[in-house]
């Protein structure tokens, strides 16, 4: 059986805890804590380690998704959750403009730990205020070569759609990487 160890990150409350817990065959391994800091007072907790689920694709493989921590002070973790992962997706709350340069920050920084696959997914676009995708990859200034794909967290079919995206580009990175061998 294979397993593929993915990293589902992005700003603080982008959705990770939600996206993972839509999926997950199992409960989710949750760092959850409530929220001190009245700055960061738009949900009651947050994670402070990681999330842990699990999907069984089919009896042959496996995916493991590991949700990093949202805020900055947690953000050694980041590195941490990272090593071995085949791939990542950044999550953005397309919604919250706001917060779109530290999505930025977070592109930047993942893509030092790994040249390993990646999607971006723009978060909550059922809500009003969402920007859409396209006009979230100006601003995040994402290459058009990379996918960024419409998502609602707390929807198990964008979720998927979002997590075979990756799943693609990940095998597809191993075929290359076995055909070169």
């Amino acid at each position: 059986m294979q397993t593929v160890k993915m990293v589902v990150t992005g700003p603080f409350s982008a959705g990770k805890t939600e996206f993972i817990r839509a999926v997950s065959e199992i409960d989710v391994v949750q760092t959850e804590r409530k929220i001190t800091s009245a700055a960061e007072q738009v949900k009651e907790t947050t994670t402070v380690a990681m999330d842990f689920g699990r999907i069984t694709v089919d009896e042959d493989l496996v995916l493991y998704l590991f949700g990093t921590p949202g805020q900055r002070r947690f953000d050694f973790m980041w590195e941490i959750l990272s090593e071995g992962m085949l791939g990542y997706i950044v999550l953005v709350d397309s919604a919250r403009p706001e917060t779109f340069l530290e999505a930025r920050r977070i592109l930047e920084t993942f893509s030092t730990y790994a040249t390993t696959p990646y999607v971006v997914a723009a978060n909550k676009q059922d809500h009003p205020d969402a920007w859409e995708p396209e006009d979230l990859r100006i601003a995040l200034r994402v290459d058009s070569n990379v996918k960024l794909l419409p998502c609602v967290a707390k929807d198990k079919e964008y979720v998927k759609a979002v997590l075979l995206e990756l799943l693609y580009r990940i095998l597809d990175d191993i075929d290359k990487a076995e055909g070169q061998a």
